[in-house]
């Protein structure tokens, strides 16, 4: 099988990482979050105290930080200036600052080089919320990835527990459908479903079972 470029979109919660790691490891394909990018800006923001209002600001910061991915045994590490944030980048207070960032055009533009440069030889599975309609829009197989409010706001609320951080149900639920909102409404990039992207509908299935449709899926492709 040549070796694909695979994209994978949806609303904040639906799997796409999970499923995107998985389908990268059976594949023996690099997996590139583009999510942890914006993650790593909101990271070096906060920690520079960046206002969450100062565009150029924020502009600026991914401009000048240096963000790394690196797959290993461990699963995917997040560097930011030579610094390991995987962690660091998944507490609740960079969650409720990404949102922002990814709004703005001068922070997506300043990551878009750096993105389709790491596509360029194949072999990769990227998620995110405008892979295949902005990032790479000739990606050979396209996915959006989509799940009711509830079943993502369950999704997220038992991940943060199991790290540790307690967090209202009902106050998650909302958080997600107000992302949601942002996200498909913002100027530059919304989240849309691409024309020519497969949608999977991931409230009722498990994460093998959505693995296997995408792999299927790469099989006929490829």
């Amino acid at each position: 099988m040549r070796k694909l470029v695979i994209a994978i979109d949806g609303p904040a919660g639906a799997g796409k990482s999970t499923v995107a790691k998985a389908v990268a490891h059976i594949l023996g394909y690099v997996y590139i979050d583009t999510g942890a990018m914006y993650r790593a800006i909101a990271w070096e923001a906060l920690r520079k105290q960046v206002r969450p209002d100062d565009d150029d600001a924020l502009t600026a910061v991914a401009h000048t930080i240096k963000i790394e991915l690196k797959n290993g045994s461990s699963g995917l590490r997040v560097f930011a200036n030579n610094q390991d944030i995987t962690a660091a980048i998944r507490t609740p207070q960079v969650t409720a600052f990404v949102a922002h960032v990814a709004q703005i055009s001068g922070v997506r533009l300043a990551l878009l080089g750096l993105q389709r440069q790491l596509a360029a030889n194949g072999g990769i599975v990227m998620d995110g919320r405008d892979i295949g309609t902005k990032i790479l829009p000739k990606a050979d197989v396209k996915i959006f990835l989509t799940a009711t409010v509830e079943k993502r706001a369950r999704r997220r609320h038992q991940e943060l527990l199991a790290k540790g951080y307690s967090m209202d149900f009902a106050k998650l639920q909302q958080e997600i459908a107000d992302r949601d909102k942002q996200d498909s409404e913002r100027a530059c990039s919304p989240l849309v479903q691409a024309i020519d992207a497969i949608l999977l509908d991931t409230s009722d299935l498990t994460v093998d079972q959505v693995v296997q449709s995408i792999l299927t899926i790469c099989q006929q492709k490829g």
